[in-house]
Formats: C-alpha cells, sequence, structure tokens
C-alpha cells in the first residue's frame, strides 16, 4: 500500500512539514510496511515557502529587507536553480504574524518588503516567479513592493507618498521611469486563496482590513485610497484589473501582480500543487492523508485539504483530513472530495493544550486511520465513492 502524506500547517504549532512527519510516524506504527510518501503543502500563505522547498528540494536563500513597518528582518525566498524559478511568500517579509496585535496598522503597513526579495531574486538571475500571497499585514495595493522595483507614487505637489494604504487617497501621479528592466524578461504566477476584487463591500480593506487593524471609517479610508489607485493604473493599462478574481489578496497584492507584473492568478493550492508535482505523486498512491487546522464550510474556497481531495478525486484516490478543529459547515467538505474528516482532540482541550500536543494528537489519529485501513483491507479493497 502507498500513502501520500500531504498536509497543510496547523497554525501556532506545526509547520507543513513537521505535521507530514507525525502523520507518517502514526501511520508507521498500525502499517510497517506501508509505502509513505510526505508532501507538505501550503495555500499561499504563511509557511508556503517551506512547504515547497521540503518537496521540490529548492535551495533556500536569505537577505534583510523590511517589514511592514518598515524594521529590517531577515526573510527567505526559494531558487530552483534548474528551471531559473524563484519563490517569494509575501509572509515572510510583510506577514501579519511579525506584528504584535497593537502594531497593526493597515495604513501605514508596507510590501516593501517583498519587492526587496523580488529584487534579491532578480540579482540571483530568476526569469520565472511564484509569488504566495497570503497573511499580509498590509493594505498598500503593492505599492510599496513597486516602489522597492523602482516606480514612484506621486501626490499632486510631485512629492512621493509615505508607505502604506492610507497615503493612497493622495495618489496623483505614477512614475515608472526607473522601473527595474528586467522586469520585463520576468513571468509571474501569483498564488492567492482568495477571490475577492480589489475594491468594494467584498474588496480587500472591507474584508481583510479589519484583522489588519482597520475600524469602519479606516476601512472606508483604506477602500477609497485602492479605488484611487486603480484610477490611476486605468489611465496606463488596456484593461482594467480591478474586478478580476483575487485582485484584493493581500491588501491588494493580487491586483497589483496583474496590474503590474501581468500575472496569472491561480488558487494557491493549485500552483503549490503544480510546483511540487503533486499529481505525479498521485499515481501511485493508493490513500492521501491531509489536513491544517481547521476545516469548515467556507474551506471549500481553496483550503489546502480541498485542493488536495479535489484533484485526489480525479484520480480515483480517497483522501482522509485529519483537522484540529472541525467548525461550523464542515459536512461541505465531502462534496468536494474527503472521503472522511476527523478532529484531532482525544478529550476536552485547552487551545494551549491542543497545540503543545499537536504532533502526538496527530501521530495517534494517523495510526487509528491506519488500523480502519487494515479493517477494510481485510473485508475488500478501499475504494473512492
Amino acid at each position: 500500500m502507498h500513502v501520500l502524506i500531504a498536509p497543510d500547517s496547523f497554525k501556532d504549532a506545526l509547520s507543513a512539514r513537521e505535521a507530514a512527519e507525525a502523520i507518517r510516524r502514526g501511520l508507521q506504527r498500525a502499517l510497517p510496511e506501508a509505502a509513505l510518501t510526505t508532501c507538505p503543502l501550503g495555500d499561499g500563505g504563511e509557511g508556503t515557502l517551506e512547504a515547497v522547498l521540503a518537496a521540490t528540494r529548492a535551495e533556500r536563500r536569505n537577505c534583510q529587507v523590511h517589514d511592514a513597518l518598515g524594521r529590517p528582518r531577515q526573510a527567505g525566498w526559494g531558487w530552483i536553480g534548474k528551471t531559473r524559478t524563484a519563490i517569494v511568500e509575501l509572509a515572510e517579509a510583510s506577514g501579519l504574524q511579525h506584528l504584535s496585535r497593537n502594531e497593526r496598522d493597515a495604513t501605514q503597513a508596507s510590501t516593501l518588503g517583498v519587492g526587496e526579495l523580488i529584487l534579491a531574486a532578480l540579482d540571483e538571475g530568476a526569469e520565472h516567479l511564484i509569488l504566495t500571497l497570503g497573511g499580509s499585514a498590509t493594505n498598500d495595493g503593492g505599492t510599496g513592493m513597486m516602489t522597492a522595483l523602482g516606480i514612484r507614487f506621486l501626490d499632486a505637489n510631485d512629492q512621493p507618498l509615505p508607505p502604506g494604504g492610507g497615503a493612497l487617497t493622495e495618489l496623483h501621479r505614477i512614475d515608472d521611469t526607473n522601473l527595474d528592466p528586467r522586469l520585463a524578461r520576468l513571468t509571474v504566477e501569483a498564488a492567492v486563496d482568495v477571490d475577492n476584487p480589489l475594491c468594494g463591500e467584498r474588496g480587500a480593506s472591507a474584508v481583510f482590513g479589519p484583522q489588519k487593524g482597520a475600524d469602519a471609517d479606516t476601512v472606508r479610508h483604506l477602500d477609497q485610497g485602492l479605488a484611487q489607485l486603480a484610477d490611476c493604473m486605468a489611465q496606463r493599462l488596456e484593461q482594467d484589473p480591478r474586478n478580476t478574481p483575487g485582485a484584493g489578496a493581500a491588501g491588494g497584492m493580487g491586483y497589483a501582480a496583474l496590474a503590474f507584473f501581468g500575472a496569472r492568478l491561480k488558487p494557491g493550492i493549485e500552483l503549490v500543487m503544480e510546483t511540487v508535482g503533486f499529481e505525479q505523486l498521485l499515481q501511485q498512491a493508493d490513500l492521501v492523508v491531509t489536513g491544517e487546522g481547521q476545516l469548515d464550510g467556507q474551506s471549500l474556497a481553496g483550503k489546502t485539504p480541498i485542493g488536495v481531495a479535489r484533484l485526489a478525486h480525479r484520480h480515483s484516490v480517497p483522501t482522509v483530513a485529519l483537522v484540529g478543529r472541525l467548525g461550523e459547515g464542515w459536512q461541505a467538505v465531502h462534496e468536494a472530495g474527503i472521503t472522511a474528516a476527523f478532529a484531532l482532540a482525544d478529550g476536552p482541550l485547552s487551545l494551549d493544550e491542543a497545540l503543545s500536543r499537536c504532533s502526538e494528537l496527530l501521530a495517534d489519529r494517523a495510526e487509528s486511520i491506519a488500523r480502519l485501513v487494515i479493517a477494510s483491507r481485510e473485508r475488500g479493497p478501499l475504494s473512492c465513492t
């Protein structure tokens, strides 16, 4: 029997690689003769870079950049020399996880550090960029990123705007005279895990601004700023991509990828699976075990277990999900191809206890799944229905 182990991270507890290893340990206890292949995954948010590095054996590179509030930090990016492909995770530089709750300020947070990572990739000779968008602390429409790459965003007095989305209402002119010419040779794919447009009631500011410290008045101001950015860019573009699904990802970084790079937006899990060759791994699998911190009705929008299950189902491979919590509406995941889903808790647990025991609980549930597989095989072959 061949089991493909492909979880996402369990937030605040285990990376995708650590989760995959815990599942492997549990399965091996009951199925010592089984072939077990680990393939950590991510859907574009925090931890996606590590998952791709673990699955592809790409090189990890590090450089000093600025975080969302302009402080220096070391951030990583991935390099696949054979294909001259760089993997840049927004959250490494401008992620919400680097800020304390009282530091969150979407009016000032900038994506400058993401642009600095892209510069490092261009210096290495990158010709293809995979940009993963998720977990951002920002709402600047990618203007910080593009400032690092040579564009100036100017007010009515021809002065550069300060960093952050709060200043964008004052945007009057975009000067790309000094845009890095190497970008013309760079093909960009952007991984997104939402389908929101840039502006409006489903836009970046309204939906994601509150978790980045924005109150109702600030949300309206930020939304006006992104609309002003799109209006200025519309004069330069043949098509206005502000309403493209995914344009609102990561505080408008989806829009920036479309407008400035001509990028292809793709659901994060699909792009990651394509990058790591997941479909080829499925060819040999009899069972897939996936998982992440929570499954609920909203997971159908593009979370890792759903993307895994949909592809596995097309190959008639059953998928079991092991998750920290089954939230409201989780039963809908069966429609997406998940054969069965199990929560990890083995009794009443505090959040701190659940996080500290996550590896142990994950291994124990994986062993239980393996024993169900043994029972099923004794009665007949496991099948996907």
